[in-house]
């Protein structure tokens, strides 16, 4: 009987054994070939990307002639042809914001701003306002640059100067301008003058709106502790363009499709009565949201209005519209955008029948 035992307990160590080897010749050989693995893995997932492009493919290819149809109703090539040009004309001008935020965010010292600004509010806005005109670039560029502010401890109010004069009095919107109205400096001038006013009075009133109350959301960095510079610029300049990105494109979207909707009718019923010209072409600017480099053309080819409403239109644009709300929105959040765009409006509207009265 101990034989039997001895026998049988000698086969079952020698079985474990065995089986233990094997295990370990399975897993030496798995480890040892890894990639034989993943290739099984991979070939037995579905390629869902392939598969939806090939079904969208096979979609358009059968429903080309709808399609076609659609496509040539002259109210939706209108909406495309507006929605590609506003978008064609911001994001070069969206590129340059980002890459100077993130210029800011990664290789600018806080104390660098310190230095530059007064400390005190009220004349760190003259200064954030008059350094606008150092950006070559629309409204698209400065919501990005000043949320980097923002982020670099820089006053709101100064930061926010800077977002409504860089994209009104930089050296190419005068230049548009002076080409849109040949023979006509006095209008380059009433767009400077008032431009720079209403960035200097808002800002001024966001130093007392804004004081004691969470209106103003501060933006995230998104470096993190121990990242290179380089690392920095890569993180911030990659999250900011696919952020404002996407609403500058939802902003875009809206303002195509109210464009569209607008019947020309009311804005030629409106043309003789000035004051009625004024607020109207402040809300088709609004509405339109056209880049600030190319407005004046538009407001140029208005000829039916008076001069000051045409100055109205140029300086309420490069400050508030629909794309530049929606962008805020992304970068200061709701509560910001539903104040500020108010309150820049009609300092905005003020400023340019002041200024259109006093100089047109």
């Amino acid at each position: 009987m101990s034989d039997e035992s001895t026998e049988r307990g000698g086969m079952s160590t020698g079985d474990s054994s065995v089986a233990s080897a094997g295990e370990q010749s399975a897993s030496s050989s798995s480890s040892a070939h890894p990639s034989s693995v993943e290739k099984v893995d991979q070939q037995s997932r579905i390629p869902w990307g392939s598969l939806t492009l090939g079904l969208v493919a096979l979609a358009l290819l059968i429903g080309q002639d709808w399609l076609i149809e659609v496509l040539a109703i002259p109210r939706l090539q209108t909406w495309t042809t507006v929605l590609v040009s506003i978008v064609v004309q911001a994001v070069p001008f969206l590129v340059l914001g980002v890459l100077l935020s993130a210029t800011i965010s990664a290789f600018v010292p806080p104390s660098f701003f310190e230095k530059a600004l007064p400390k005190n509010p009220a004349a760190a806005v003259p200064a954030a306002g008059a350094a606008g005109i150092m950006l070559p670039g629309c409204e698209c560029a400065s919501v990005p640059v000043a949320g980097s502010l923002v982020r670099r401890g820089v006053n709101p109010a100064a930061a926010l100067a800077f977002l409504l004069s860089a994209p009104a009095i930089n050296p190419i919107v005068m230049i548009s301008t002076a080409v849109a109205f040949p023979g006509q400096p006095e209008v380059v001038g009433a767009r400077f003058v008032a431009s720079l006013s209403t960035a200097l009075i808002v800002g001024w009133i966001w130093i007392r709106v804004g004081k004691g109350r969470n209106l103003l959301r501060t933006p995230r960095s998104f470096t993190g502790e121990g990242v290179s510079k380089w690392e920095a610029f890569r993180l911030t300049a990659a999250h900011d363009i696919v952020h404002a990105g996407g609403f500058l494109v939802l902003g875009s979207i809206v303002a195509a499709t109210i464009n569209v909707l607008l019947p020309e009718e009311m804005v030629e019923a409106v043309a003789e009565r000035p004051w009625l010209a004024i607020l109207v072409l402040a809300i088709f600017a609004v509405v339109v949201s056209i880049c600030s480099e190319a407005d004046a053309f538009v407001a140029a080819s208005l000829t039916a209005f008076p001069m000051t409403a045409r100055l109205a239109f140029m300086v309420v644009g490069p400050v508030v519209d629909i794309k530049l709300i929606a962008m805020q929105i992304g970068v200061f959040g709701r509560r910001f955008a539903a104040i500020f765009a108010p309150i820049t409006f009609v300092v905005a509207l003020g400023c340019a029948v002041v200024v259109g009265w006093w100089l047109l």
